[in-house]
């Protein structure tokens, strides 16, 4: 007698979940119908005595039913095990639980920050002045360890269907950007680029950012490997430019013309905002995208 390789085999479980006897399909519906709603729950996480939830899919963490149900209908087909599953032999099968380690590990990174009691050091803008923040020290999450502590919560959160608490292991943390890292942040961008208004201009219009009002909406400085890096907010700048450029296109590197952009602004700012005199503080946007 002969098996159907399309079906699965009587008597096949996953995780206490019949799935045998039926097609493919059949079987991944049953698995998804039974497991689904707890692979999908979010995992209760306590990092220094405060709660945190995680969503599975957004930490690479999932049940793949289709892989499972695969594995489960051609693991075994020694004619033994074959006749065994016709004449009700339970044969169990395991779940296929992959998990994204890269995903995991920077959605922990994210709780890290978001948790943790040290703090980095940072340069902070606000209407006609920029000022230094030193960091702390206090305790952080170790990613590391808890890529595993949170990978097998949810084998187990899978299994039982209950979301129990898991506590993520925590180290002392310093801060990763040094006073000297401060220092030449302030000296190298920060007090450039708060020195005066800058102009950009495209084609026939222009708008100036200045330090009093726009430029402390568009400019921050994040931690980056230790370094302070600026970052531009392209939603500032795209409310601050309320269309003044609309209808003024530009070739990119693509040989298309586009609307000339947010991201356009602020790549022809960072250049100007180190400028000494008006004339190195107006930078004229490119719109044939020569460079």
């Amino acid at each position: 007698m002969l098996l159907n390789h399309s079906e699965v085999p009587k008597g096949t479980t996953v995780l206490g979940v019949d799935i045998g006897g039926g097609t493919k399909e059949e079987a991944v519906n049953r698995l998804d119908s039974a497991l689904g709603k707890r692979a999908k729950a979010p995992l209760r996480l306590n990092v220094g005595g405060k709660e945190v939830l995680l969503a599975p899919d957004k930490a690479g963490l999932s049940l793949d039913s289709q892989e499972t149900v695969r594995g489960a209908a051609g693991s075994d087909y020694n004619p033994v095990s074959v006749i065994g599953s016709l004449f009700g032999g339970e044969r169990v099968a395991e779940p296929k639980l992959p998990v994204d380690q890269e995903k995991l590990a920077a959605a922990l990174a994210d709780v890290a920050g978001s948790s943790g009691s040290a703090t980095d050091g940072t340069i902070v803008f606000s209407p006609g002045k920029v000022t230094a923040v030193e960091g702390k020290p206090g305790k952080g999450l170790d990613v590391a360890r808890s890529v595993v502590s949170v990978r097998d919560a949810y084998r187990a959160q899978v299994e039982t269907g209950k979301a129990s608490v898991v506590e993520l292991p925590v180290v002392s943390r310093e801060p990763t950007i040094t006073k000297a890292e401060l220092d030449r942040a302030m000296k190298e961008f920060a007090e450039p680029a708060m020195s005066g208004l800058v102009t950009i201009k495209a084609g026939s219009k222009e708008i100036k950012f200045g330090p009093a009002k726009s430029l402390p909406k568009i400019l921050s400085m994040k931690a980056v490997d230790g370094r302070l890096v600026e970052v531009y907010d392209k939603q500032a700048i795209e409310g601050l430019l309320d269309g003044v450029f609309d209808g003024i296109m530009i070739t990119k590197g693509d040989g298309k013309k586009h609307q000339v952009s947010a991201d356009d602004v602020a790549f022809a700012m960072r250049e100007a905002l180190l400028g000494k005199t008006p004339a190195e503080r107006t930078k004229v946007i490119d719109l044939d995208g020569q460079g």
